[in-house]
């Protein structure tokens, strides 16, 4: 992923908050054809310090399901269209547009699973998480046979992750002046998607701000 230096963050803190918004990630790995295979899936997330672990599954089906090794992580953050019209400085400057952003790509290595136990825990723990998430309270139940036969079509994997890359774009290499700017335009936008990008670029400012 080309990160410029301006937009490069080292903080892990800022990983968590990602992937607590969106655990619905890309997975990418080689073909047999030597062209990219991605698999868009939900997965758990797992942080202890530097050691970060992932865990989903794919359909049996899906030829993903039989790759072991090296892999990529793609992690979706907020988004959105920036008007030149918002910077104080966009004539003496000669300012474009632009998009700001917020991701994260991870390195590692996938190793699938196909343990009926081992997939029986995970499916358990996936659907503990996210209904908690909804409100709800289904439960898997593998000693439901006809529960636990389902297991014969998902093939488990855990990524071992071994290099982060977190990108935020977030106008930190503008003015004060241009990004206050461009944080009260969005939250002047209709609907969610602006507001949360303003509010992710009010809080690295903060931070950064902070630091200083």
């Amino acid at each position: 992923m080309f990160t410029p230096r301006a937009f490069a963050e080292h903080d892990l803190v800022w990983l968590d908050r990602l992937l607590a918004r969106d655990p619905f990630v890309t997975v990418l790995t080689t073909g047999s054809d030597g062209l990219p295979e991605l698999t868009r899936l939900p997965v758990l997330y797992r942080r202890d310090g530097q050691r970060i672990e992932l865990l989903g599954h794919w359909a049996r089906a899906n030829p993903q399901a039989r790759h072991a090794g090296a892999a990529k992580v793609l992690v979706d953050g907020p988004h959105g269209y920036i008007s030149a019209s918002w910077y104080p400085d966009k004539d003496s400057a000669a300012r474009v547009p632009t998009w700001n952003y917020a991701g994260a790509e991870l390195c590692g290595r996938l190793e699938p699973f196909d343990d009926e136990d081992a997939l029986a825990a995970l499916v358990g723990e996936l659907s503990d998480h996210f209904e908690a998430g909804v409100g709800q309270h289904w439960r898997f139940e593998p000693e439901r046979g006809e529960q636990r036969r389902q297991l014969r079509g998902i093939v488990g994997f855990r990524f071992h992750t071994e290099q982060v890359q977190i990108k935020l774009k977030l106008s930190q290499n503008h003015p004060d002046a241009n990004r206050q700017a461009v944080i009260a335009a969005l939250e002047q936008l209709p609907g969610h998607a602006p507001g949360e990008l303003a509010q992710w670029m009010r809080h690295h400012r903060g931070q950064a701000a902070a630091g200083d």
